[in-house]
């Protein structure tokens, strides 16, 4: 192999290597956003639980209102 393909292809690993790192940076994020959502979700989730079960109502759906 002449030495301009290795150096082509030494730039091609760098530049995947920087994507790569690029890419794992932004999975990271959005999994530090999951977890945060998921925290919320079981936050709300219990909380919806406390006041319905404080209330003694229950989650219906799409029933009809008594007066119908």
């Amino acid at each position: 192999m002449s030495e301009d393909r290795f150096v082509d292809i030494e730039i091609k690993l760098t530049h995947q290597e920087q994507k790569l790192e690029e890419l794992n940076q932004v999975l990271y994020e959005q999994q530090k956003t999951i977890d945060k959502l998921e925290t919320l979700l079981q936050g709300l989730t219990s909380r919806l639980k406390e006041v319905l079960g404080s209330e003694g109502d229950e989650i219906r759906g799409n029933e009809k209102p008594p007066h119908y």
